[in-house]
């Protein structure tokens, strides 16, 4: 895009800034955020069936198309592999200005945890209020365990961004090497898990699954999926789906994809591949949408409240879905035709009940990293104590789902993690020459 003779200043640097980035990554990753939404308001049902009963179900789970379509829609993988661009994207522009892999990891765990603090405190508060007013134990589990099922995401998400600057020195030191032997292990731990039956061995591909798709971002970064033909990606892609039929064909992995996410497991890695190999594959149309204003305009929005939308996205959608109870017509029978028309109108109202609430959320999105002038950062010891920290809760979230207690251990400890990440006080000698 270049500037025309009537450009402003403005438009210049906006087409220079444009210039910069690949914009079809903007939109991968915003597209997986809104298809996630999307998921979710197909598979939370609650309305009235004709006899006026209430009813509460999955529908989209009970379409007999629906582990089938896991397969193009458990977007995950790719999200991972968009990921690995970004990071090291922001890894090398970090390293020219001086920084070094305290300062990437600190960055990352104020970006990604930040915005989790108030939710993890919104669901103390809520659940621990609920809990003191009697409300059914069973009824406060269902609601907690789908509301903050999100929050897995963020143990493997951290995991894998921070380990970015030493992955990112392998990826230059033997790129093919490093892909094998994630791969590698990942297959080895999947073996052991299936042979053993042990599901928690699985835990150990949050380092090798996630680390392999992170890695393809960094090829995708440096231009080996651009270089290759369309007929080739496509190949590739088609390649990688076929290895997971007969994976899935032998009993060793379901056939839904979404039940193959946690722990996750080598058809993830697979689909990574297929993603990225398509995401490629149709870049050069992807590319020309985003040169358009307004594809760039929503792309735009919800990229800046991604980790808003996405935290968030479950408990609106949950507290749209009870409200539309007390409205007459407004929570049809789950599945049925009625319901399936409302989807869409659904989806407006949660976006936008999102984006209200947003501008009280965006200071935990945006929280600085830098590091002002008198202060210095915390030391490599101090940042790993606070990336565990913040890794922690997630991770119990995902083994053993939300519930108030780890409501509060969750609010607790993303909060010592962001304070002991904060830039701290220089004093003595150092102060005064400062």
């Amino acid at each position: 895009m270049t500037a025309s003779p009537r450009s402003t200043p403005a438009d210049t640097a906006r087409a220079a800034a444009l210039a910069s980035r690949d914009l079809v990554v903007d939109l991968a990753r915003v597209a997986c955020i809104l298809l996630v939404v999307v998921i979710h308001l197909l598979m939370i049902g609650v309305g009235y069936a004709p006899d006026g009963a209430l009813v509460v179900s999955r529908p989209l789970e009970a379409q007999p198309w629906f582990a089938a379509a896991t397969w193009v829609g458990q977007i995950m993988p790719l999200f991972f592999a968009v990921g690995g661009f970004t990071a090291l994207a922001a890894w090398r522009s970090l390293s020219r200005r001086g920084g070094d892999a305290t300062a990437f990891v600190r960055g990352r765990v104020l970006r990604l945890s930040g915005p989790s603090l108030p939710l993890f405190a919104f669901f103390a508060v809520v659940l621990g209020a609920a809990t003191l007013a009697g409300v059914d134990p069973a009824l406060l589990d269902t609601v907690a365990t789908g509301a903050g099922s999100p929050l897995w995401f963020l143990a493997a998400f951290l995991i894998a961004q921070c380990a970015v600057p030493w992955m990112t020195q392998l990826h230059a030191r033997a790129p093919r090497a490093t892909l094998a032997l994630l791969a590698a292990g990942a297959v080895v731990v999947d073996a052991v898990r299936v042979a053993t039956g042990i599901t928690e061995i699985g835990l150990v591909n949050l380092l090798f699954v996630w680390l392999f798709v992170q890695q393809l971002g960094f090829w995708y970064a440096d231009g080996w999926f651009r270089r290759r033909r369309i007929a080739t990606l496509v190949g590739i892609a088609a390649a990688a789906y076929l290895v997971i039929w007969p994976l899935v064909a032998a009993g060793w992995y379901s056939p839904d994809m979404l039940v193959n996410l946690n722990p996750p497991t080598v058809p993830l890695l697979l689909l990574g591949i297929a993603q990225i190999s398509l995401l490629s594959a149709l870049h050069r149309p992807l590319d020309a949408l985003m040169h358009r204003r307004a594809a760039q305009a929503v792309v735009y929005l919800v990229g800046s409240r991604a980790m808003t939308v996405y935290l968030w996205h479950l408990p609106v959608i949950i507290m749209v879905e009870g409200l539309s109870l007390l409205i007459p017509g407004a929570a049809p029978e789950p599945g049925s035709p009625a319901w399936w028309l409302t989807r869409p109108i659904m989806f407006v109202v949660v976006l936008a009940v999102v984006f209200a609430i947003a501008p009280l959320l965006v200071r935990f999105e945006r929280l600085p990293t830098t590091i002002p002038a008198g202060r210095r950062a915390p030391s490599p010891l101090v940042t790993a104590i606070a990336m565990v920290l913040a890794i922690v809760p997630p991770f119990l979230v995902m083994q053993w789902f939300l519930d108030l207690q780890l409501a509060i251990v969750g609010t607790v400890l993303v909060a010592l993690a962001l304070l002991l990440l904060r830039p701290r006080r220089v004093i003595g000698p150092l102060a005064a020459a400062t």
